[in-house]
């Protein structure tokens, strides 16, 4: 892959395509089923979505591999060089109610790395982009994360909860914050959390359980704000157990309260 400004291109226009369902749909009556347990919810929006993002996809790169929310691999080969990573509605639930967080998510993996990242939100007409090693940028304007220097300065960070019972052990992580006084938000869209971080309106994230169509153009988009992406060991994994995600001077901090909240 050498032509990453042609990727982009079909990323955003995927990106931007499943917005305009998002919004064609918005405050119409839904056909909303549970998925994994009663509060995973999903949509006809989130399928139709998805089927706009793969066919933009497949009119350039017919050959390559597309993992989705919806439709998982779709045939696809799981080892393929070109890899599509997308979340054609993330915020489903956030979407069902009328709140508006929510977005559509489309990155590209080229042999395992993440290369080309578009999360488009169109409550906010707001399209975040990066390329690897190209910068990151919002509306076509260069953005960067924070320099809030410490998480008692204080740092606004968010996190989310997992769908099912497990989240007692992000509540242990939550209250280990609080009771610093660190002030925390739970917005609902992990993609638009990833972003918010990169353009330094948040100054970190964490979260257990993402998926990879979760994390994948948001981590990226991070990265090259020059933002700091790791799992709860600090190694560069962005689809670890848990995900951990700061403006960099906040990282080690951050890793060491939540591991002890963990404990």
């Amino acid at each position: 892959m050498t032509d990453l400004h042609q990727a982009l291109a079909v990323a955003v226009e995927a990106a931007r395509s499943a917005g305009a369902i998002h919004l064609a749909h918005l405050g119409r009556d839904l056909q909303i089923r549970s998925k994994t347990t009663y509060s995973d919810l999903v949509t006809e929006v989130d399928g139709e979505a998805e089927a706009a993002i793969r066919a933009v996809i497949a009119r350039t790169y017919p050959d390559h591999a597309v993992l989705g929310e919806e439709e998982g691999l779709g045939g696809g080969v799981a080892d393929a060089p070109f890899r599509w990573v997308v979340d054609p509605l993330d915020g489903t639930v956030n979407y069902a109610h009328g709140f508006p967080v929510f977005c559509a998510s489309v990155a590209l993996e080229a042999h395992g790395e993440r290369v080309v990242g578009a999360v488009f939100d169109p409550n906010r007409q707001e399209l975040f982009t990066a390329t690897r090693g190209g910068g990151a940028f919002l509306n076509g304007q260069p953005i960067q994360v924070s320099d809030t220097p410490s998480l008692t300065t204080p740092a606004l960070v968010s996190t989310g909860f997992p769908y099912d019972a497990s989240g007692g052990r992000n509540l242990d992580l939550v209250a280990r914050l609080l009771r610093l006084g660190i002030p925390i938000r739970r917005p609902g869209a992990a993609a638009l959390d990833l972003c918010n971080v990169a353009c330094g309106r948040m100054d970190a994230y964490w979260e257990i359980g993402l998926k990879p169509w979760d994390a994948a153009a948001g981590s990226l988009i991070v990265q090259e704000a020059g933002g700091s992406v790791t799992d709860a060991s600090g190694r560069p994994d962005p689809y670890g157990e848990m995900i951990v995600v700061t403006n960099g001077r906040l990282h080690a901090d951050l890793l060491a309260l939540l591991g002890e909240g963990a404990a």
